[in-house]
């Protein structure tokens, strides 16, 4: 299997972090997304989107989306619970990540960090968003260790990425200490350097 990411982007890194959870044997593309690669003519005619993560199977059919191919890995793994609600609990965060979590957090963090905005003249309506889908998961992690039953899950990997990564757009995760606990549990399953939460 090939991987090709941007190891900047919390998108790519979930499948990497999935894919060296499960023990999966991969050869991972460095693909620049600043530098126009994921717009070459070879890199299109594999995803005519133009975005990583993109996968190559064993079998060589191109796979896409970063939850999708998060839910094709861990097919059959202990990272999609059993229980059939439980599933589609993960599901849940999962479709709430990519509409309500990643195009806030994400794109605040990428404008502060690598187009040189400061945190303060981002666009107000951006941050207020970020802000909410950040109390929205402390509110969730409350009492809890996992966003999903008893055990991380792919809910778990699908959001630690770009919540990891907050504190580079300026928002506050020492604010918020269920992030913060959750994140610290999440970096230690996944044998991850601490990060920590600063601002």
């Amino acid at each position: 299997m090939k991987i090709f990411g941007d190891s900047i982007s919390g998108n790519c890194l979930k499948v990497k972090w999935t894919a060296d959870h499960l023990g999966l044997a991969y050869d991972w593309v460095e693909t620049g997304v600043l530098k126009g690669e994921t717009r070459t003519p070879a890199f299109l005619a594999m995803n005519p989107a133009g975005q990583v993560p993109l996968v190559l199977l064993d079998d060589g059919r191109p796979l896409a989306q970063s939850n999708a191919i998060l839910l094709h890995l861990g097919r059959g793994s202990d990272l999609i619970p059993a229980e059939p609600y439980l599933e589609s609990r993960v599901l849940e965060w999962m479709f709430w990540e990519q509409y309500s979590h990643e195009p806030y957090v994400a794109v605040a963090r990428f404008q502060v960090r690598y187009l040189g905005k400061t945190p303060d003249t981002l666009d107000p309506d951006l941050v207020r968003r970020a802000e909410g889908a950040l109390d929205h998961l402390d509110t969730a992690l409350k009492g809890r260790d996992w966003l999903v039953g008893e055990a991380f899950s792919l809910a778990d990997m699908a959001l630690v990425p770009y919540t990891r990564f907050a504190p580079e757009a300026g928002l506050s995760l020492q604010s918020r200490p269920s992030v913060s606990g959750w994140i610290s549990r999440c970096e230690a399953f996944l044998g991850l350097p601490a990060l920590g939460v600063s601002p």
